[in-house]
């Protein structure tokens, strides 16, 4: 029970920490980025950038909740699910900041990707696709 706890615990910690870092990034390598923030005024290309930003970010979190968890999924799909019900008031608030198939995409792979790096972490670490 413990060991589940810590690994969405990680899991959180883990998105929130590898999202600043990567944002960091995003605002020292692309170009006007830094003023369009608080505005939320994007190109396509920062738009872009921070789904990928999300991509990373999800799947290494999985990935680290996964290594935790040590072969229990349950901590994972919790997780997975969590950060969908945190996400969905955040992104009801800034719905008319970013056009339907930013929202649509952000939403629609956030927990499939956490599950994603579940699986890269087992396979890394040989345990069985079926164990819980």
């Amino acid at each position: 029970m413990v060991r589940s706890i810590l690994a969405v615990i990680t899991g959180i910690v883990t998105w929130m920490a590898v999202a600043t870092l990567i944002n960091f990034m995003i605002r020292a390598l692309l170009p006007g980025y830094m003023a369009a923030e608080p505005t939320m005024n994007f190109t396509l290309a920062m738009m872009l950038a921070r789904l990928a930003l999300a991509v990373v970010t999800s799947i290494i979190a999985g990935f680290a909740a996964a290594a935790v968890a040590r072969g229990n999924m349950i901590p994972v799909y919790i997780l997975a699910a969590l950060l969908v019900v945190c996400f969905l008031p955040i992104h009801y608030r800034l719905w008319s900041k970013f056009p339907l198939w930013y929202h649509a995409f952000f939403l629609i792979t956030l927990a499939p990707l956490v599950l994603l790096g579940a699986l890269m972490q087992r396979r890394q670490s040989g345990s069985t696709i079926g164990a819980s």
